[in-house]
């Protein structure tokens, strides 16, 4: 029996890229999407551009199942995941599963709840992902300060936070595009324990043995930072808010949805540094 076609929105991303290699190992159709130009030879690969629309209606033609996410970069996510949603239920998919971040169901004019209940309220059947702050961050969005200064320069107070591996998030994901057993329903996802940055500090320093720190900076710094970087002022204003809500704990709760859906105990912070310690060397 042929298998369905499973779009994924992101595929170059952190979750996208292990959702597609996932999926690609279980035998399915994939087609994922980039923002780049696309070789004409490459048939599973789409032009897309969420900013302008341009090449939604194309990339789902034919598809069963879809996964969605806003790319980072803007804050208005449901200004680029409401298209999205909408040539889904026009096309009929089978399923989506959209991934928006833990606590975006806190507020219900947020962008991000936005998208989540126009995709409840579609008739789809669909999956709400929540995930907590990744701990691919520190190798990613936080890695010059480790490199360059030995330290993770982050307003964040001394709050625990229970981080999540990108890498349990997409098994979820290929989970959830797969099945329908747990059909419309969403699922804040996080780590297996709650720990501070000097925790993170610590797991880094003993697998590099570099003597890595945590430093906390005003956000202002923080700010400068990330325009100096290239990313636009409103996203800038929207890290630091969501990294105001993490400073005064609300990120800290633990549950065990991944465990409940993959039937195993997601990867610790330990695992998680043993396995990127040449990102830091």
């Amino acid at each position: 029996m042929k298998k369905d076609l499973i779009l994924i929105v992101g595929a170059s991303g952190t979750v996208g890229s292990e959702i597609t290699k996932a999926l690609k190992l279980q035998g399915y159709q994939v087609r994922v999407t980039t923002s780049k130009s696309v070789n004409a030879n490459d048939k599973d690969t789409v032009h897309i551009n969420l900013a302008t629309g341009e090449g939604i209606k194309a990339a789902l033609d034919g598809v069963d199942r879809a996964f969605f996410l806003s790319p980072p970069g803007y804050a208005d996510q449901y200004r680029l995941l409401s298209p999205l949603i909408q040539e889904a239920k026009r096309k009929g998919l089978k399923k989506v599963v959209l991934m928006t971040a833990m606590g975006a169901n806190a507020v219900e004019t947020s962008p991000f709840r936005r998208a989540e209940l126009e995709l409840e309220k579609s008739g789809i059947n669909y999956n709400i992902i929540r995930p907590n702050w990744f701990l691919q961050n520190f190798n990613t969005f936080w890695i010059q300060g480790i490199k360059e200064q030995r330290k993770i320069l982050l307003p964040a107070g001394k709050a625990k936070v229970s981080f999540i591996d990108a890498r349990d998030i997409a098994a979820v994901a290929s989970t959830l595009l797969t099945s329908d057993n747990l059909n419309n329903r969403a699922f804040d996802l996080t780590g297996p324990e709650a720990v501070d940055h000097e925790q993170v500090a610590k797991a880094i320093s003993q697998v590099t043995n570099k003597n890595i720190s945590y430093q906390e900076i005003e956000p202002d710094v923080l700010r400068s930072g990330l325009l100096a970087a290239g990313l636009p002022a409103d996203y800038s204003d929207f890290l630091l808010m969501i990294l105001s809500f993490l400073k005064e704990g609300y990120n800290a709760s633990v549950n065990e949805n991944v465990k409940f859906i993959l039937g195993r105990e997601p990867k610790n912070l330990a695992q998680y540094a043993h396995d990127f310690k040449q990102s830091w060397l």
